[in-house]
């Protein structure tokens, strides 16, 4: 993608931040169901994470005449503000252009629900983001991942594969994310949270 993509352009760009953690033993865990929404986005616009940027694998790209900067953070889960805030300051993105995708163990597998802002949910990427950016009031993609049976531990769980019995949950709630998000840049978060949220 041409470097100067985002040049005489007078819109402001989106960040559309899928969080997970770096590196091939990670790739399929539930934990990084943020990053595999990122990659189905970059599938569908035909276009790939070559570019490292701010800590990050990005794609700079136009997406229903939007600019948009696509981006997966490469700091590990708990560090993951530091990509996102780096980047909302270089390329001038207000919080309301950011929407972050992240796994969240508290709604049923294959669910998804947006908001315009929130806490963290005791989820520690979304904690950095929060630190580093100073607010809160930034739209959110949740993912649901489903909470562990049993007394298995929240930190052991999302660190596992999804099941081969999961995939077809997982992929539909990918495909309709991708959805919502063409709705969040086409109509803004509102129109997207009418749409998808039960």
């Amino acid at each position: 993608m041409s470097q100067d993509i985002f040049e005489n352009q007078f819109s402001t760009p989106y960040l559309i931040v899928g969080l997970g953690n770096p590196g091939r033993e990670y790739q399929h865990n539930r934990h990084n169901a943020g990053f595999l929404l990122l990659q189905l986005c970059a599938e569908e616009l035909g276009v790939k994470f070559t570019r490292i940027e701010s800590k990050a694998l990005i794609i700079k790209t136009k997406w229903e005449e939007r600019q948009v900067i696509l981006a997966k953070p490469q700091t590990f889960m708990n560090e993951s503000g530091k990509s996102v805030a780096a980047l909302s300051r270089f390329y001038k993105i207000p919080p309301t252009h950011i929407l972050v995708a992240y796994d969240d163990i508290d709604l049923p597998l294959g669910t998804l629900r947006l908001r315009a802002l929130g806490g963290t949910g005791g989820h520690k990427g979304m904690r950095s983001i929060i630190e580093t950016l100073g607010t809160a009031a930034f739209p959110r993609l949740r993912l649901g991942i489903d909470r562990p049976a049993g007394h298995k531990q929240a930190a052991n769980y999302v660190l596992q594969d999804f099941s081969a019995q999961e995939h077809e949950l997982v992929t539909t709630m990918l495909q309709q994310s991708i959805k919502a998000v063409r709705i969040f840049l086409l109509q803004g978060i509102d129109a997207a949270m009418n749409e998808f949220n039960p």
